[in-house]
């Protein structure tokens, strides 16, 4: 099973939404904060908008600096900077896997930041770790049980988790 950038970033966010998106269960498409997401990733940064699809990665920015490949995430804010991180790891890791050599930028347009991520072999390790956690509940039969975080408040599966609590 081909782990994506999208299934790095909610694992490390919320086991249970990797299940239900690899088994394609579509969330609330008209949730507002799947609009704002799509809003800043076309709407920001236009001078480096140059998304780059290769296999099971897609990146959201590429350029070229003092001849150095830049990938760059957007992501509307850094609450969640640690599954954004490693999702930049994830693609700069695939890319290392192609021969490509690269470094990373979070960007987070509301906030104005940019954030350097550089390869290590430590964070390798982790993702190698993840990828195969991932293939692992890919196989469960029935998704994780749900666990409420503070993501949950903004989650497109809300309904779907809570519904009951309703």
């Amino acid at each position: 099973m081909p782990v994506t950038g999208v299934h790095i970033w909610y694992y490390y966010i919320c086991k249970r939404e990797v299940w239900l998106i690899i088994h394609q269960i579509a969330a609330d498409q008209d949730d507002e904060n799947i609009d704002l997401g799509r809003f800043f990733n076309e709407q920001t940064y236009q001078r480096d908008k140059k998304e780059l699809s290769l296999g099971h990665i897609k990146v959201d920015r590429v350029r070229e600096e003092n001849g150095e490949l830049v990938v760059g995430e957007v992501k509307k804010s850094s609450r969640f900077k640690e599954s954004a991180r490693y999702q930049l790891l994830y693609y700069l890791d695939t890319l290392r896997q192609m021969g490509v050599q690269a470094r990373g930028e979070l960007l987070f347009p509301k906030e104005r930041r940019r954030e350097r991520v550089e390869w290590t072999p430590e964070a390798k390790q982790e993702l190698e770790k993840a990828v195969a956690d991932i293939r692992r509940i890919a196989r469960l039969p029935v998704p994780p049980p749900p666990k409420k975080i503070s993501f949950c408040k903004k989650c497109a599966y809300r309904e779907y988790c809570w519904a009951e609590e309703n």
